[in-house]
């Protein structure tokens, strides 16, 4: 597949869904293989803290007291552990979040260079190792950027969260913004700009077609939406059973509380797979619409043939 060239509204949706049918199984095979763990630690941590805490507080309720109050002793009591936690999870999380969200791009500008997917896992990896001053970069610049960017966005949902239709429109905010993130990630792969000098790069190239990039991108994120509120309310039922049968003080004898725990658990980890899918596949979307948005405003595919032209003629 081409990357470079000009699409419109519908041509988002339909290349990328042509990539997935053309290379899905090279691009999953690998994205698995660097992530597949990393998914397995992440759900895990996140299972067991969310699960602490959660029976921290309907272990209030079942006594009667006030949930909160039992949460903020509890917090009180293990503080230093609770700290220590907090800290472990942030750093994890960062350091295989950037790993997973990095993946796609890293693919893509490997498949923009081998003119299609004729790269293997050896290359990925090498990629990754090149590139981790850039990545690391992106990670603190990021975070400092997330700040005034949380703001804005906080702004205009609660503005758009006034009427029905702006509460329709939410996710094209949020395919603004992660939109910004990605295509500046991708344009920082190149070598050639820095975070800042990409950020302003890659805003150049959504608002040449803003309409078109934001309503594509918004559709996706609202489909995803959809789709993970019903993978998480089956996953919410069981994780509430999970803790309502660890709270009951005669459930450690019970074989149905390993059960159930063990039921949970994997549901929480299903979750977070369909959820991490989606994103992947919304970060394909982002990326052919990057390589669409760059080749209309560089016209690298028109000169690189034009080239062609003039040295098959000499």
């Amino acid at each position: 597949m081409q990357l470079y060239q000009s699409r419109g509204f519908n041509e988002f949706f339909s290349d990328s869904f042509d990539f997935i049918k053309l290379h899905g199984k090279h691009f999953f095979k690998h994205f698995f293989t660097i992530t597949g763990a990393l998914l397995i630690v992440l759900s895990i941590v996140s299972y067991y803290f969310t699960k602490v805490y959660a029976e921290a507080v309907v272990s209030g309720i079942t006594n009667g007291s006030n949930p909160f109050k039992v949460l903020d002793n509890f917090m009180n009591e293990n503080f230093g552990i609770f700290i220590l936690s907090i800290i472990v999870i942030i750093v994890v999380s960062l350091f295989f979040g950037l790993i997973i969200y990095s993946f796609t791009p890293i693919y893509f500008k490997l498949y923009e260079e081998r003119g299609g997917a004729n790269f293997e896992m050896a290359d990925i990896i090498k990629r990754y190792k090149a590139q981790s001053g850039k990545l690391l970069s992106f990670l603190g610049y990021g975070i400092l950027l997330a700040i005034p960017l949380g703001i804005a966005f906080f702004i205009s949902a609660f503005i758009l969260t006034i009427t029905i239709i702006g509460i329709l429109a939410i996710p094209m905010v949020v395919a603004l913004f992660t939109s910004l993130y990605h295509m500046t990630l991708l344009e920082q792969l190149d070598n050639k700009r820095s975070f800042w000098d990409s950020f302003g790069y890659a805003w150049t190239l959504i608002t040449s077609k803003f309409w078109h990039v934001v309503g594509a991108l918004g559709i996706l994120y609202l489909i995803s939406y959809v789709v993970q509120l019903g993978v998480n309310l089956i996953q919410s039922i069981f994780q509430t059973a999970s803790v309502l049968t660890d709270v009951t003080p005669q459930s450690v004898l019970e074989p149905q509380s390993l059960a159930t725990t063990i039921i949970a658990l994997l549901l929480f980890f299903i979750t977070f797979l369909v959820s991490t899918s989606l994103a992947t596949f919304i970060q394909v979307c982002q990326s052919i619409v990057y390589f669409s948005l760059k080749e209309e405003k560089e016209n690298i595919n028109t000169v690189s043939e034009i080239d062609q032209i003039g040295s098959s003629e000499a």
